[in-house]
């Protein structure tokens, strides 16, 4: 059981699967920063110094100076303004993978578009395929220049 397990965790797939995992985390907490630190506070000064993470309304009525204070009280909250980054998180995360996934095909698409070398060529009295260094036709035995 061990030297299967062992099989199944060397498997290129799932070492690749795993490093996607970890990068993909890091990659969320590079996006989730340049949300919340660089792109939103900007955009709430230009709204009037509004702080999206601080968006929210109280359910039971209640009015609190901030959301740490509502939930301090207890106080059931519709945080929408951390829906809002989560939003712009996803977007922006999105659009980054959309560019790294174009840019792969096009790389694809480049590689297949190389010509192949030709590893064949006609024969001129029958018109079958040989191979390029053939000097003598295998069909029709004619001599090939």
């Amino acid at each position: 059981m061990i030297k299967e397990f062992k099989a199944f965790i060397m498997r290129g797939n799932v070492v690749d699967m795993a490093v996607g995992i970890v990068i993909g985390a890091a990659f969320g907490k590079i996006v989730a920063s340049l949300v919340n630190d660089v792109l939103l506070p900007p955009i709430g000064l230009l709204l009037g110094g509004v702080d999206f993470s601080n968006l929210f309304i109280t359910l039971k009525g209640e009015s609190y100076p901030t959301l740490a204070a509502a939930q301090a009280a207890g106080a059931p909250t519709l945080r929408y303004g951390v829906f809002i980054n989560s939003l712009v998180d996803f977007l922006i995360a999105s659009a980054a993978i959309f560019m790294v996934v174009k840019g792969m095909n096009k790389l694809k698409k480049g590689e297949a578009e190389q010509p192949k070398q030709m590893t064949t060529k006609p024969c001129l009295e029958c018109l079958s395929e040989m191979p390029i260094a053939a000097k003598r036709c295998a069909h029709c035995g004619s001599l090939v220049q």
